[in-house]
């Protein structure tokens, strides 16, 4: 589902909502997402799933296209686990 489609299902299911108030809904979620996890807090949503952040060690790579070995930096990379009731759903 992209950004759009999910727009639009929340127009269809709230008709009283404007186009422009549920788009700004959804940026205000993102956003909110966005702001948690860039000052390293863990966002849970009871019944969906976490979001956090996980360090990546560094590590000696290797480059394809050569096949020169190349050193990575450590980074920090966004996760999401589902929770749950989300998995229980999925397999189901």
């Amino acid at each position: 589902m992209t950004r759009s489609e999910l727009i639009n299902l929340i127009i269809e299911q709230c008709p009283d909502l404007e186009s422009s108030e549920a788009e700004e809904a959804v940026q205000l979620f993102f956003d909110e997402i966005i702001s948690g996890l860039t000052s390293g807090k863990r966002i849970e949503l009871r019944g969906f799933g976490s979001f956090f952040i996980k360090s990546r060690a560094p590590r000696i790579a290797r480059n394809p296209r050569t096949g020169e070995k190349v050193e990575v930096s450590s980074k920090l990379l966004p996760h999401f686990r589902a929770g749950k009731e989300l998995n229980n759903l999925i397999n189901s």
